[in-house]
């Protein structure tokens, strides 16, 4: 079996990759960062990026014991990771066969996260979440860049389709 990881900063394009990368394989299993509660989560991204940036403030065993739990049943032969973090977790890097980053321009992202998060928000609450990422979340964005893109085997266009993202991959892992 092979423990892939799909990275990309936040509404970058992991779920939706993930999820069409299940749709075009057979034998697949996935799992997904954001379905867990960490012990350790950062809630303050800028005051973590000033602290150092260190990903292993995340305790991941919850989520490293469903990596076993697939690993060790033999029902899949590809387990698919939406995971932020590629191999900058050593709690998790372990396990990853391969990782990519989906390099999506952080204004894409920014403008999906609104759409996505605050379809039904006032101009005043988005003013105010963009006032928010230019002040304190856009460093962490940032922080990713220099840290889990650098880090992963392959990065993939993140302004591509989706299909065409996971054809990408799909293509690289079954070879």
């Amino acid at each position: 079996m092979k423990i892939i990881a799909i990275a990309a900063v936040t509404a970058g394009g992991k779920t939706t990759t993930v999820n069409e990368i299940k749709k075009r394989l057979s034998n697949v299993q996935t799992l997904h960062f954001d379905d867990y509660a960490f012990e350790g989560e950062v809630d303050n991204f800028y005051q973590w990026v000033l602290d150092g940036a260190d990903y292993n403030v995340w305790k991941l065993e919850p989520l490293e014991k469903d990596i076993l739990k697939v690993k060790n049943s033999g029902i899949c032969d590809y387990l698919i990771l939406d995971y932020p973090f590629a191999y900058c977790h050593e709690q998790i890097r372990k396990y990853i066969d391969a990782a990519f980053f989906i390099d999506t321009p952080l204004d894409i992202a920014l403008a999906r996260r609104i759409l996505r998060d605050m379809g039904n928000a006032s101009g005043k609450d988005i003013r105010n979440d963009l006032m928010g990422y230019l002040k304190y979340a856009r460093i962490a964005y940032v922080q990713m860049l220099k840290d889990i893109l650098p880090s992963s085997d392959y990065v993939i266009d993140g302004t591509m389709s989706t299909e065409y993202i996971a054809e990408e991959i799909i293509n690289i892992i079954i070879k």
